[in-house]
């Protein structure tokens, strides 16, 4: 069950991203749900694989590095999902905020 409200938490800071930022599209909700699984697939591998090799950098920025990792994975997200536009590496950074934003609010209401 947490694993499809992850899904699901995650397709809908995708598609409120994709309303807030200019630079990112998102062509529907069925889009961003599939959104939703890749980042969770991704963050679950390619993620904690570049968390381990910043972690470094993310005691230096005392964690804001975490936002860089983020960013990088929603570009490789980008790359293979064609229903997912990010223009360029700063929104994909912008994005990846708005995504911390929405998942902790939901952690804080859930828990």
């Amino acid at each position: 069950m947490d694993f499809i409200l992850t899904i699901l938490i995650n397709a809908l800071a995708v598609w409120l991203g994709a309303r807030i930022l200019a630079g990112v599209e998102i062509k529907d909700f069925g889009r961003a749900v599939v959104t939703g699984l890749v980042l969770v697939l991704l963050n679950a591998t390619l993620g904690n694989f570049l968390d381990w090799i910043s972690t470094p950098m993310r005691w230096v920025t005392l964690g804001l590095f975490s936002f860089v990792v983020d960013a990088v994975v929603l570009m490789v997200a980008d790359y293979f999902l064609k229903g997912l536009k990010i223009k360029n590496f700063w929104y994909a950074l912008g994005l990846a905020v708005i995504i911390a934003v929405v998942n902790s609010l939901f952690h804080w209401i859930i828990h």
